[in-house]
């Protein structure tokens, strides 16, 4: 919480009932505030930040958090995943408007000619028009011969055959489900087009359909670099060169939510971490100074002097029995990454750990009054039961004193937000629940095809009624 300075509104002039000085001076100085103390410091109150105290942002550290640059380093600490570079086809694909797929015989159970291929989709973005192509004997279907005949003879992935085939064979490689994202951000937000309402893909085409329906994804095409500054000491031709955008595909496996956890690191400190998903789990409670203990000796023995910046998020996950931690991702030092339980205000003037001068027991520093540093089982055989004050004073043990500890904030069973969750997560970027159910199966996707080319219809008459009556 910022709490703001400044007084209320006490003015400076003399009281009404004041006597007036005997020989004015001419120039008096203003009345002492009556609530002055005198003997505080007279500097004015801090005033509320107009703007988060981020250090500048570098197109570096955005490249540094990207997925090719730091996973061959931490590979043996992450899912297993494959990482394929795209073409500029593709990525020209990915940026085109509207979704249409590409046809793949592989993709369908069918055996006869046109059951196996994939149903083909278009959003047209000027008028907002949904159009299908499929089953030319289906009279609800809005089939012509001119659209099979262009369908036959035109391939939407004729310029990145070979990476379709790439996808396909790593989808296979990789068990035959996979979860795709590109190289910061996953497709989370477009999980409502796609089969189960997940991001598990089993074909190229469901990689394709979560994509192009992503603004996360767009994101990281179009404004990956967004409020940052050039890294300094680059040339012009380093900073000039383009992404190396890349698909991840990582073996899919069930995963934990409530054991997922964002970490926030600063000069090469683990500063703090919290969940990352938002909901209560009581068996957490339990579990903090272990899954802490956990993370801060993987952080310090893996990732404080490995990682390219010295600021930055790092998401990991630490599967039962917990006794290992997992890398999910790198995200930027920067606004554009959530900081979820807390606040960016509270992070950035979060208090840092003074000097690393050791660690005891579960990665807390002790420092003794005469500078020496105590490890694990040299003061007095770790944690001291009650009455049991062995040779050390009770002087001695207030004076070793435990500096630093990083916080571990979860949702508790009392907090407002563990039940104030009532907003689906990433609801700006999902559709209403007609359109969702419609994607659910084929029928329901050309019915409301239909309906919607219909409102359209209405909404194109009613302007032309409105404008013909305007010209009389």
């Amino acid at each position: 919480m910022i709490v703001g300075g400044g007084g209320g509104g006490g003015g400076g002039g003399p009281s009404p009932s004041a006597p007036s000085p005997s020989a004015p001076d001419p120039d008096p100085a203003p009345d002492p505030d009556p609530d002055h103390d005198p003997l505080s410091p007279s500097e004015p109150d801090p005033s509320p930040p107009t703007s988060l105290p981020f250090p500048p942002v570098t197109r570096a550290h955005i490249l540094n958090c990207s997925y090719h640059s730091w996973h061959p380093r931490y590979k043996s600490f992450t899912p297993k995943a494959r990482v394929i570079p795209l073409t500029k086809a593709f990525l020209a694909y990915l940026r085109a408007d509207g979704i249409v797929l590409p046809d793949d015989e592989d993709d369908g159970d069918g055996d006869e000619e046109g059951e196996g291929r994939q149903q083909r989709v278009e959003w047209e973005s000027e008028s907002g028009s949904f159009s299908s192509t499929g089953n030319p004997d289906d009279p609800h279907d809005d089939y012509s011969s001119d659209d099979d005949d262009e369908n036959e003879t035109t391939d939407i992935a004729e310029g990145w055959r070979d990476l379709h085939n790439t996808i396909k064979a790593t989808i296979a490689e990789l068990g035959g489900v996979v979860v795709p994202k590109l190289n910061w951000s996953a497709p989370k937000d477009a999980t409502w087009i796609n089969a189960g309402n997940s991001m598990e893909c089993r074909t190229p085409n469901d990689i394709y359909l979560l994509l192009k329906s992503s603004d996360f994804v767009t994101h990281d095409l179009e404004r990956a670099f967004d409020d940052t500054v050039i890294t300094p000491g680059a040339g012009a031709e380093q900073e000039g060169e383009e992404i190396p955008y890349c698909l991840v595909l990582r073996k899919a496996f069930q995963l934990n939510p409530s054991l997922e956890l964002r970490c926030f690191v600063r000069n090469r400190r683990l500063l703090c971490l919290c969940q990352r998903d938002m909901n209560y789990y009581p068996f957490l409670a339990g579990l903090e100074g272990r899954i802490r203990g956990v993370i801060q000796e993987f952080f310090d023995s893996r990732v404080r002097d490995t990682f390219e910046d010295g600021d930055f998020v790092m998401d990991v996950y630490v599967p039962a029995p917990y006794g290992r931690c997992w890398v999910v991702d790198f995200n930027p030092w920067a606004g554009r990454t959530d900081p979820l339980l807390f606040s960016w205000l509270e992070v950035l003037t979060m208090e840092e750990p003074p000097v690393e001068v050791g660690k005891g027991v579960e990665g807390v520093v002790r420092v003794s009054v005469n500078g020496g540093v105590r490890g694990p089982g040299q003061d007095g055989g770790g944690a001291v039961e009650d009455g049991d004050g062995g040779s050390e004073s009770d002087t001695d043990s207030e004076v070793d004193e435990e500096l630093w500890l990083p916080e571990l904030r979860l949702v508790r069973k009392d907090d407002p937000e563990a039940y104030s969750f009532s907003t689906p997560q990433y609801s700006a970027h999902k559709l209403p629940r007609d359109v969702v159910e419609a994607s659910q199966s084929g029928e329901g996707l050309r019915e409301f095809a239909r309906d919607w080319q219909n409102i359209l219809a209405k909404r194109r008459k009613a302007e032309e009624d409105g404008g013909s009556s305007d010209g009389e």
